[in-house]
């Protein structure tokens, strides 16, 4: 039974006497579009795709299959939650577009979920450091570390940073890890020939983002008094992703125009 209120700038949302709680969960952080909805502890349909289409064409029509596979209301949702980055400029601008529109056509409240945390959640239970790594180009990726066990620890809140760094900073740590993310083909030759501590790499089954592992981190947030993790709960008015850097082009505009912007810059920048 939940029966909680919550408010933001104003913005209200009551649970009293419900026997559950439905969560909407979107993810275009990456290459992959991915679509679920969770009903309590059940992932009720997900629907991924990692594929070269552009999100704007997939994300509405999978949750269009979904609400008609299981033959309910949008309405019915409580929340959704929704990867809020790092990760594809487009891709998340795409996802937030989404998911404000839908908020503000029901009603709902959103779920800003850490692109990162969300990843190494698909990991939960995992006995060793989990370790993200979505390409950011030019031998950046975006990362972090997390413990799955007995619940889950941010050892290294997500961040940008050199792939050649991140081996160092894990061989200091000097504990077993577990890699997934789409910077793994990418950078697995580095990781082999730095890395001295033991690793593995997670199956295809677990190694991409997944709407499912959004949706259960915003249901926790709702559930926890609007807050789980980095996972929080906003206005579909105050959601905002979170870009971790400035897009490329910028840089390298700032870098032209004035001495200060040159601190901005980036290996492979021009």
């Amino acid at each position: 039974m939940i029966t909680a209120g919550y408010g933001w700038k104003g913005f209200r949302v009551l649970w009293k006497g419900k026997d559950r709680m439905r969560i909407l969960g979107i993810e275009s952080s990456s290459l992959v579009a991915s679509a679920a909805l969770v009903t309590d502890e059940v992932l009720t349909a997900e629907y991924t795709v990692d594929f070269k289409k552009t999100h704007s064409q997939t994300l509405l029509p999978m949750i269009e299959e979904i609400v008609r596979m299981l033959g309910i209301d949008l309405a019915s949702i409580d929340g959704i939650a929704v990867a809020g980055g790092p990760g594809s400029f487009t891709g998340l601008r795409i996802g937030a577009a989404t998911a404000k529109g839908l908020g503000l056509a029901l009603e709902k409240p959103l779920i800003h979920v850490p692109t990162v945390e969300a990843m190494a959640y698909n990991l939960w239970g995992a006995q060793a450091l989990v370790c993200p790594m979505m390409d950011a180009r030019r031998r950046q990726v975006y990362t972090g570390l997390y413990r799955m066990k007995p619940q889950m620890e941010t050892v290294l809140g997500q961040t940008a940073m050199d792939a050649g760094e991140l081996a160092d900073l894990l061989n200091e740590r000097k504990e077993r890890v577990i890699f997934l993310g789409d910077g793994v083909p990418v950078y697995r030759a580095l990781l082999e020939q730095q890395l001295e501590i033991p690793y593995d790499f997670a199956p295809a089954h677990m190694n991409r983002q997944r709407a499912s592992s959004v949706a259960v981190l915003g249901l926790l947030a709702m559930e926890g008094g609007g807050r789980f993790g980095g996972s929080f709960v906003v206005s579909s008015d105050d959601f905002e992703p979170d870009y971790l850097r400035k897009p490329q082009a910028q840089r390298e505009r700032e870098a032209r125009l004035s001495p200060e912007g040159a601190a901005a810059r980036l290996p492979g920048d021009r």
